[in-house]
């Protein structure tokens, strides 16, 4: 295995068989075949604790608290992840619409979208509408 960028952690391959031995099967349905949890029903849609947010299927640190915000849309939004190199963007043409795709560059995890210029006030103008049941928070400094 090669170390996924800028992580400094091994790329994590795993067959779908033991993906689903893992996870939960709502946890594999979002992570695993890009589902999306209902809105304003994930655990961390309206927190402020300060901690670090890992992907739940690997524990690769995705996103920081202090990059978090109340952006109203029923899932937890960020406005950058913690490093650059931290998620894959890649284009989602499902649904019948266009959107970017937002994936755990070290376990190709679905996380959710990304999405720009909707008028937040945040310093990137970026939202990145994620699931909560993507994420696990580790509480701490972020």
């Amino acid at each position: 295995m090669e170390p996924a960028t800028g992580t400094n952690r091994a790329k994590v391959e795993k067959s779908e068989e033991q993906w689903r031995a893992e996870l939960s099967a709502p946890e594999f349905a979002v992570l695993r075949k890009a589902a999306t949890e209902p809105a304003f029903t994930g655990e961390y849609t309206d927190t402020k604790t300060t901690g670090l947010y890992e992907c739940r299927a690997c524990g690769a640190e995705l996103f920081r608290s202090d990059t978090k915000f109340d952006s109203h849309c029923g899932w937890p939004s960020f406005y950058d992840p913690s490093d650059s190199d931290a998620v894959i963007l890649r284009e989602d043409t499902s649904l019948g619409m266009r959107r970017v795709e937002v994936l755990c560059a070290t376990c190709d995890s679905h996380l959710g979208h990304v999405f720009e210029g909707e008028g937040y006030a945040t310093p990137t103008d970026q939202r990145y509408c994620i699931n909560s049941i993507a994420l696990r928070l580790v509480p701490g400094e972020g």
